[in-house]
């Protein structure tokens, strides 16, 4: 019962992360269209496992599109967030030595170079899984409502002229890719080093019975 009251408030502060993460990033002025609004769900489903880290995901979109309405639509990208923790979940299950955040063994340069290997390989997989997704979410929110989502604002950033010959799924889809590489990136790493700083805080603070 006490695990599961803390995963929850886990859960509950690690949404709120997220969403500041993503309010520091559009108040901030830096001009790139980064989300970063996945930290925190890839730290949880390291830390907890997939149904915490879905719930993270979830509770993510829908306490910062609530925040935030601009129309009914913006609840399906909660979508995207949810299937951030499923994909990190199966890596975990591919890679279970490599991201096993409560290892003990000793550190290895041979372990910390595959470490880094499966983090950019779960990087791009999400790069390739969100672009999908996000821009399918899109181009559905454009078909049914007649006017792009208001969410996405990428092909002014990146040349219309890139994408103005493209059918809308893959304009969509394409113009997602250069933004999520690096927003994917960032989030892994970040993502990974919050779970693992966290494990070895809880590890000092609660040290293992002898």
């Amino acid at each position: 019962m006490r695990k599961t009251v803390f995963m929850l408030l886990f859960c509950i502060a690690g949404a709120f992360l997220n969403i500041s993460f993503n309010k520091i990033l559009t108040i901030s002025g830096i001009g790139l269209p980064l989300y970063l609004d996945t930290v925190l769900t890839i730290t949880v489903t390291l830390f907890g496992g997939l149904f915490w880290g879905c719930l993270t995901g979830a509770l993510t979109n829908i306490i910062g599109h609530s925040i935030d309405f601009w129309g009914w639509q913006g609840y399906l990208f909660a979508l995207c967030n949810i299937a951030t923790a499923f994909i990190t979940w199966l890596f975990m299950r591919l890679f279970p030595q490599e991201l096993k955040i409560t290892q003990r063994q000793k550190t290895t340069a041979y372990k910390t170079m595959n470490l880094v290997v499966v983090l950019i390989l779960l990087s791009f997989a999400l790069c390739l899984a969100m672009s999908i997704l996000g821009g399918l979410i899109s181009a559905l929110i454009q078909i049914i409502t007649n006017s792009p989502a208001d969410e996405m604002k990428l092909k002014a950033l990146l040349g219309e002229s890139m994408f103005s010959k493209l059918p809308v799924v893959l304009s969509e889809i394409i113009s997602r890719i250069p933004i999520n590489i690096i927003d994917r990136l960032l989030s892994v790493f970040l993502g990974f080093g919050v779970a693992f700083g966290i494990s070895r805080f809880l590890k000092f603070l609660l040290p293992k019975k002898q």
